[in-house]
């Protein structure tokens, strides 16, 4: 009996323990957990930063080379912006009466297409006068999608240059650049209405400057470009960088029709004096030496005479055969197309030294210029 009771009470005294065990540990793993926290909110990733711009004083720190990468990083938006309004199409027609007196109306022969460059805000544009050439009716297409009928005012064969004029408000002139700060390399952009297709822009370099001898034009001082120009881009603008006109696109070198990257584009300071003598006189006049050249002999700049127009300006400023002639007015000359070129370049009746070589003295003589024979006949408007 006494056996069990002890039992018993061992039994209940460990039940009792087992209890307070029991609660004493879970209140210690309660207080040793980590407080449940709320999942936080998901943030949105931060925008990406801006391309850095360089500033001019970074650009000047990078050198050429930094400064030429950060060049061709440019849009050329700017550039069309400005100059494209100022770019027309040219719309021609040769037409020909039906009937006795043309009292059939008339029958288009032929159409052209070209383009032309808006040269002030009285309506003056600059084309080629292959484009217009043999043309009995001409329009503009202007940049706001409107064609008017436009006139004539003159044209010039030996640069391939012609002038027309347009009545319209509201016109945007082109902004005029210099060609004589583009170098090869420069980067350029050819506006104009290729194959009809509308308003086109082409971008290049400049590949030359001062092209000669090439047989297109009897007066050659192009600007070569790799921009493409193809039929239409004719008398269309050839702009730099900052959308200012720096040639009229005229011509390209191609075996097939198409762009090769071989194209010419008459500098802008010879297109706007030729456009300010065919707006004053329906004509270019150019000066006129009257002698005949050759090379001189090898090595050395300059150009002979090898004749000389009897009774000429040349004859009368006393020029001979044989003369070695180095310098006209203040440009020397280095070789024979130089000599044609000064002269063309001067008005009729200019009086200007030319510096010579003769039997071994060198003399300056003063002539006075002629007027010289046109190179081409200028077909009349509406020819």
């Amino acid at each position: 009996m006494g056996r069990i009771l002890l039992l018993v009470m061992q039994l209940a005294l460990a039940a009792l323990a087992g209890y307070w065990g029991g609660q004493h540990a879970g209140r210690v793993s309660e207080a040793t957990l980590p407080p449940v926290l709320p999942a936080p909110a998901a943030r949105p990733a931060p925008p990406p930063e801006p391309p850095a711009v360089a500033t001019r004083e970074q650009q000047a720190a990078a050198g050429p080379a930094g400064a030429t990468a950060v060049n061709l990083s440019i849009s050329y938006r700017t550039a069309v912006e400005r100059a494209a309004p100022s770019v027309v199409t040219v719309h021609s027609a040769r037409t020909a009466a039906r009937g006795p007196l043309g009292i059939a109306g008339r029958k288009v022969l032929s159409r052209g297409l070209g383009s032309g460059v808006l040269i002030d805000d009285r309506g003056h544009i600059v084309t080629n006068n292959h484009v217009v050439e043999g043309a009995t009716e001409l329009a503009v297409g202007l940049p706001d999608g409107t064609l008017r009928r436009t006139r004539l005012l003159g044209v010039d064969p030996d640069t391939d240059l012609a002038v027309l004029q347009v009545d319209a408000t509201d016109l945007t002139p082109i902004q005029l650049g210099d060609p004589r700060t583009l170098a090869v390399g420069d980067v350029v952009l050819a506006v104009g209405n290729p194959l009809g297709v509308g308003q086109t822009v082409t971008q290049g370099i400049v590949s030359a400057v001062g092209r000669k001898g090439i047989g297109i034009n009897p007066i050659e001082n192009f600007i070569q470009t790799d921009a493409a120009i193809n039929p239409g881009n004719s008398g269309g603008a050839l702009i730099d960088t900052a959308g200012r006109l720096v040639g009229i696109n005229s011509a390209i070198l191609s075996r097939g029709g198409g762009s090769e990257g071989i194209g010419f584009a008459i500098p802008v300071d010879l297109a706007i004096r030729v456009a300010a003598s065919l707006e004053k006189q329906g004509r270019v006049a150019r000066g006129y030496l009257g002698v005949s050249t050759e090379p001189p002999p090898r090595g050395q700049a300059g150009v002979l005479i090898a004749a000389v127009q009897r009774g000429g300006p040349a004859d009368r400023g006393g020029l001979k055969p044989g003369d070695h002639v180095l310098r006209v007015g203040q440009r020397p000359i280095e070789q024979p197309g130089d000599l044609a070129s000064v002269t063309m370049d001067l008005e009729p009746g200019t009086r200007v030294p030319v510096e010579v070589e003769r039997d071994n003295r060198h003399l300056t003589l003063e002539v006075e210029l002629g007027r010289r024979p046109p190179l081409r006949r200028s077909p009349q408007p509406g020819e």
